[in-house]
């Protein structure tokens, strides 16, 4: 049994659980809302939303960044067979996280601006071809920023 496997297993562990939930889910969703407000003027429903709808999606897209940032920190602590917040190997589980909401950002965008049409982005949105595709700077950038920067202030100097 490996060192990291010793205690529990991360979701058998009440301080990875209370860490998951009480530190990294509600900063997340700070900085996620942050970044939310800061990128609706690159989309074209800045200009032809009404108030009450730019609420809307600024609130259901913050709330899916925490359910896709979550999801990700969780999937990354299964690969790293992370047990308790004191033994995880944390630059490995930033990176994971940060490429599985990558991951699933790309297939977001993807499917909710050519397939859905669900969202257009606004002329000033800088893009990027992945793959084929054009893609939102922006979303993909949160993805580099938010995440990572979650983890660490959540960690703070209690888990080092």
């Amino acid at each position: 049994m490996s060192s990291a496997h010793a205690e529990s297993r991360w979701y058998e562990d009440r301080v990875a659980l209370r860490f998951i939930a009480l530190r990294f889910a509600p900063l997340a969703g700070a900085l996620n809302l942050a970044w939310e407000v800061a990128q609706l003027p690159l989309y074209t429903l800045w200009q032809d939303a009404t108030p009450t709808f730019k609420a809307y999606a600024v609130l259901h897209c913050t709330l899916g960044d925490v359910l896709i940032g979550t999801s990700a920190l969780a999937i990354a602590l299964l690969v790293t067979g992370a047990g308790s917040p004191r033994a995880w190997r944390w630059g490995a589980i930033a990176a994971l996280t940060v490429a599985i909401g990558l991951g699933y950002t790309v297939f977001s965008e993807w499917l909710n601006t050519v397939v859905r049409d669900g969202w257009t982005y606004a002329v000033a949105m800088p893009t990027v071809r992945i793959g084929g595709l054009e893609v939102g700077l922006s979303p993909l950038v949160q993805w580099l920023v938010v995440p990572p920067l979650a983890l660490l202030v959540a960690r703070g100097r209690r888990y080092r």
